[in-house]
């Protein structure tokens, strides 16, 4: 069958299990929507507000969804619009195709109007990108777009496409769904090394990562703690993979872990990481992070292997396939001794409670919501305190719950990435915001109350305000000598009556005693909720350990 260009896009999409586009159109991808139009019926569009905003919905999407985001953008600024949602899902390994036009091809490095090199700008920050000059290779590349972005260690993938070419036409022959590669078999003799370690271990910890999120290994990672009797701390990407109530969870590591997190950290003799990165967060101080213990590395990018922090074992592959086969060659194991140590210091000093009082404590916040809406919502955050809180006093119990900017660390990525999530679940999405935060992409209100989104999706806004730039603030309290440099955002911004200007509800909270009742209201709206609440900009977030730092300099707080 013959086809035009923008029709063997859309149809290749759709071979490949897209269900979703997040975009905005303009003048070099006009023929793209035109055949939009034409399969409006197999394939949904939904339009943002910028172009940024359409990158953080695919990752968003993904994130929540295991599947692959899809965004489209037009040439020039629509484009480079994209970037930092790209650069966002790249850093967190996120599976996204990200689709540009561009000027057609006799137009290519003619300084063209809305002309851009995209794929140049796009290459650090993806694991591939393709220029389709010729119609008869676009099918095969959308494929292998995909076939990238989900094999190995996972991420973002553009595709840029000059116009000359979406119109083009060709003979169309369908390419059946993405398969992803397979993996090399592991090593034996590491497997082997590594395994005599776990055995030998007398104080063992799990550090895991995004990884065991991205392999759907978290069944395994549970079952390997309970054969092994081995505690687990997690990064922030892999906060949702170990439920909350797990009695060997420690809860977060690193800058805002929790004490016993770190506590273990120092006192271990064997750290077992698990599709995790030893980045600054984690491990400020890199000689003295694990500085008493082994290190082994499972990880399926071989690049991180001591990266950041030396490893004496390690192995590259896929974490499910590694902890399944651990679980099966290993004899049952107890640490008694040790397990018991971590949960009286877990219980003894756990993270600091909500302060008493009239005044609404974030902590407090992060509670009561789980209170309410339990373990089937998606939580969003963006960057800053209330990311923190989130991250520290949420009870997650379900994987992919919890969607955050954790590498690039995104302000404004949170409104974007909660109409992604909320489209590709379908289920109850609360974003955590800042007042810093909202601004920077509240222009994505509009997507999320929008007729042409089938439903008005019910997202729940949860803005800390506190007239600051919170966290930034934070840092030149404890560390800059309270010299606050335009960290002070005092906007006079009415967020109820902005949220009804955007059609959707605003609601307030002034008290502690306000939460739940108005938390409680906002859940059971069915169109966008602004919340506002009103928090103490002196409130910090507690544990932290200084930059460059490592665990036994961590202050507690108050």
């Amino acid at each position: 069958m013959k086809m035009n260009g923008s029709q063997i896009l859309i149809q290749s999409l759709i071979d490949q299990g897209v269900d979703t586009i997040f975009g905005y159109p303009g003048g070099s991808v006009l023929n793209i929507y035109d055949a939009l139009y034409e399969k409006s019926d197999e394939i949904r569009h939904v339009l943002t507000s910028h172009e940024q905003g359409a990158a953080h919905a695919a990752d968003g999407y993904a994130r929540s969804t295991g599947k692959t985001g899809v965004c489209l953008a037009t040439s020039g600024p629509g484009a480079t619009n994209l970037v930092t949602g790209i650069a966002t899902a790249y850093m967190d390994s996120v599976p996204v195709v990200a689709i540009t036009g561009n000027v057609s091809n006799d137009l290519l490095g003619r300084d063209s109007f809305q002309e851009v090199n995209i794929a140049g700008i796009t290459m650090p920050i993806t694991k591939h990108n393709f220029i389709v000059q010729r119609v008869e290779d676009l099918a095969a590349t959308v494929r292998k777009a995909f076939v990238i972005a989900n094999s190995g260690r996972k991420g973002p993938v553009l595709i840029d496409i000059p116009k000359d070419v979406t119109a083009a036409v060709t003979e169309y022959i369908p390419l059946p769904k993405y398969r992803i590669r397979k993996l090399p078999k592991v090593d034996e003799a590491k497997f082997e090394e590594a395994m005599n370690a776990i055995k030998e271990a007398k104080r063992p910890l799990i550090y895991s990562g995004g990884g065991i999120i991205s392999a759907g290994a978290t069944k395994e990672l549970l079952s390997f703690s309970k054969h092994m009797d081995i505690p687990i701390t997690t990064s922030m990407m892999g906060l949702s993979s170990v439920p909350y109530d797990y009695d060997l969870y420690l809860g977060m590591i690193g800058m805002h872990g929790t004490p016993v997190a770190n506590y273990a950290t120092l006192n271990t003799d064997l750290i077992i990481a698990i599709g995790a990165r030893f980045s600054d967060r984690v491990a400020g101080n890199r000689e003295e992070f694990g500085k008493n213990a082994k290190i082994i590395h499972f990880d399926i990018d071989a690049s991180e292997i001591s990266k950041n922090v030396h490893s004496d074992m390690a192995i590259v592959g896929d974490a499910k396939y590694i902890l399944k086969h651990m679980i099966e060659r290993m004899p049952e194991t107890r640490h008694k001794e040790w397990t018991d140590t971590l949960k009286d210091f877990k219980t003894k000093l756990g993270l600091p409670k909500p302060k008493e009082g009239d005044a609404v404590d974030p902590r407090d916040l992060a509670l009561t919501l789980h209170q309410i809406v339990g373990e089937y919502a998606i939580i969003v955050t963006d960057v800053g305190q209330h990311q923190m809180i989130m991250a520290q006093y949420y009870q997650f119990t379900r994987p992919r719950s919890f969607v955050s900017s954790c590498g690039l660390g995104t302000m404004g990525f949170g409104m974007g990435a909660a109409i992604g999530a909320c489209v590709g679940t379908g289920k109850k999405t609360v974003l955590v915001t800042g007042d810093g935060s909202f601004h920077m992409n509240l222009k994505e209100h509009c997507t999320a109350l929008s007729p042409a989104v089938s439903e008005k999706l019910p997202i729940v806004v949860l803005i800390f305000n506190n007239h600051v730039l919170g966290m930034v603030r934070q840092w030149q309290t404890l560390f800059y000598e309270h010299r606050y440099s335009n960290t002070t955002i005092d906007r006079a911004t009415d967020y109820v009556k902005l949220a009804e200007a955007f059609g959707g509800k605003g609601l307030r909270i002034k008290t502690r005693y306000d939460i739940e009742p108005v938390m409680k209201e906002a859940m059971h709206s069915d169109t966008v909720c602004v919340v506002d609440c009103w928090i103490d900009k002196d409130d910090c977030v507690y544990p932290i350990i200084p930059p460059g730092k490592g665990a036994k300099d961590i202050i507690i707080g108050n």
